[in-house]
């Protein structure tokens, strides 16, 4: 059981990935921009506790980040000095509307990188999640898709492939940070797989990792 903050937990993402937690047994804190948004989404999923984002991070195990790319560095600067050791996993993809559907990486590379530079060359930082729909985790059905995970930080890494399981997916590590930019591109292209094909949510699956963890 770890105690895991999911900053933006009021939004489709965060509130599946809250919702999936939860239900695996962690104490989690819903964590909004304002208290009271929190506490809504915190009652509806039974979570342990809520509060504004900066105060949500504090001592926490794992700190998850949800939010749009236009506020992911306020919202990461807002709680680079609170997390200390935490494990911090963004989610973040570089969506460009109304172009979703095309890969418009930022001039960094990806916004993994852009992460690095608000959080600071210290925070154990993680990026994952880019892949799976929100409406699937926030639901209590199986789901078919692979969660690759990355981060320079092995053990960190390692930390959010081990919480995949309990929230009925497979985590795999997808190397250093910088491949991040790879599943940050690939969302924009389920999305087109999304409309061409009628698609509910289109997932990924790697096939023939003889030593990958088991599919739930």
């Amino acid at each position: 059981m770890a105690a895991i903050a999911v900053i933006g937990g009021t939004g489709a993402l965060g509130k599946g990935i809250a919702r999936r937690l939860i239900k695996a047994g962690h104490l989690v804190t819903i964590g909004s921009r304002t208290a009271d948004k929190a506490r809504v989404t915190a009652e509806e999923l039974s979570a342990a506790g809520h509060a504004e984002n900066g105060e949500a991070a504090k001592g926490k195990d794992v700190v998850i980040v949800a939010v749009p790319h236009a506020s992911q560095g306020d919202t990461l600067r807002q709680i680079a000095g609170v997390v200390g050791n935490a494990v911090v996993v963004d989610t973040t993809v570089p969506l460009v509307p109304p172009k979703v559907m095309r890969v418009q990486l930022p001039a960094e590379g990806s916004a993994a990188m852009q992460a690095r530079e608000h959080l600071g060359p210290d925070a154990r930082l993680v990026t994952a999640f880019h892949n799976v729909s929100a409406h699937h985790l926030d639901s209590d059905h199986a789901i078919d898709c692979d969660v690759l995970v990355f981060s320079d930080d092995v053990e960190a890494r390692q930390t959010v492939v081990d919480l995949c399981p309990g929230m009925g997916l497979r985590g795999l590590s997808g190397g250093a940070l910088a491949n991040s930019a790879a599943a940050e591109a690939l969302t924009s292209i389920l999305i087109y797989m999304n409309k061409t094909y009628k698609a509910n949510g289109a997932g990924i699956r790697f096939t023939n990792l003889t030593a990958a963890p088991q599919v739930p």
